[in-house]
């Protein structure tokens, strides 16, 4: 038999309307207990009927959350993070890989305003943003994840990319590095757009120019960014420091560079971004920008929750901080 309402509340000592309040995230309950009946909840497999509340146009407990690619281990990453967040405070996530394909976001949009999700989260790259509109005239929460739409008044939970891209120039250029090339994920994606304008702006205040030929474009899959790689380290005018926008694209690039019989760092120096757990493993480690993945993840939950509980939709933003985290795929160009 299903665990019901009125078996949480005899568990729990408490009336069937206070375990209702701790549904529905209201009512005046310390923290203490609502964690003590969400345990209870959890240990007796109670599920709250999320059909009947779409029925009833009230709360499903289910939030959505759209990324490129689930395979790829930064979206793993935060998709984890999202989903343990979600889970401790009683929703529930539904995860769809788009491609960054505008019609398999849309298509997955409808999808979910079917199943009547109560938010949802933005992990992907969206060139139409009018694809969104639909959401924000039914009052839909909707929190952007590390991307930027200025023109739609929606929550945004982000890192300073630009920051994230300035930072990896100063590494490279403090390690003597002043020939150097970018490995980025298409411009679409306002992410990419910021880490490399900040790389770039860092250079020219240094002095030095980072010319059209000198930036690339690839998927953010590894093979992708192998192939690219391979291109962008041809040659005698091979650059020695390489910028990519992301760990997958790295992690190609260097798989490259051995393809080319060069060594990283002594005869390239590659940084990546993201520090994913694939930058600690691969050979050598990876030099990266840190993003708080976990953070972004939870802050993106708790600012849905907070519209849903309050019914206030001023758009919030929350910009966090990148780091950069030194391995050993980067080193000093005068060792090469």
């Amino acid at each position: 038999m299903k665990a019901t309402i009125y078996d949480i509340a005899r568990e729990a000592g408490v009336s069937i309307a206070t375990v209702s309040q701790v549904i529905n995230g209201k009512g005046k309950i310390s923290e203490k207990r609502r964690a003590e009946i969400m345990e209870i909840m959890e240990r007796l497999h109670y599920q709250p009927s999320a059909i009947a509340a779409a029925l009833t146009g009230k709360q499903t407990y289910t939030l959505g959350l759209l990324v490129p690619d689930i395979s790829n281990p930064y979206f793993a990453e935060l998709a984890r993070a999202v989903e343990d967040r979600s889970r401790q405070l009683g929703y529930s996530v539904v995860i769809c890989s788009t491609d960054n394909k505008d019609e398999r976001v849309e298509r997955y949009l409808n999808l979910l305003q079917q199943k009547r999700v109560d938010g949802m989260m933005i992990g992907t790259g969206i060139e139409n943003a009018e694809i969104l509109s639909p959401l924000l005239q039914q009052s839909i929460p909707v929190a952007l994840i590390a991307r930027h739409m200025p023109a739609l008044s929606v929550h945004t939970v982000t890192i300073d990319d630009k920051l994230g891209g300035s930072l990896a120039a100063q590494h490279l250029l403090e390690l003597g590095h002043t020939h150097v090339a970018v490995l980025s994920e298409p411009f679409k994606v306002s992410s990419s757009q910021e880490r490399v304008r900040g790389f770039r702006e860092t250079l020219t205040k240094a002095g030095y120019v980072l010319g059209p030929d000198q930036i690339r474009e690839s998927a953010a899959d590894l093979n992708s960014a192998k192939q690219e790689a391979l291109r962008l380290l041809s040659g005698q005018n091979r650059p020695t420091g390489l910028f990519c926008c992301n760990d997958m694209q790295a992690i190609g690039a260097i798989q490259a560079a051995k393809e080319r019989g060069l060594r990283v760092p002594e005869d390239v120096s590659i940084i990546g971004f993201d520090n994913t757990i694939l930058a600690s493993v691969t050979s050598p480690p990876l030099t990266t920008i840190a993003q708080p993945i976990e953070e972004l993840g939870r802050y993106a939950v708790d600012i849905l929750i907070e519209e849903l509980k309050d019914n206030n939709n001023e758009p919030k933003q929350r910009i966090l901080k990148p780091e950069l985290v030194v391995r050993a795929s980067t080193g000093h160009r005068g060792s090469q």
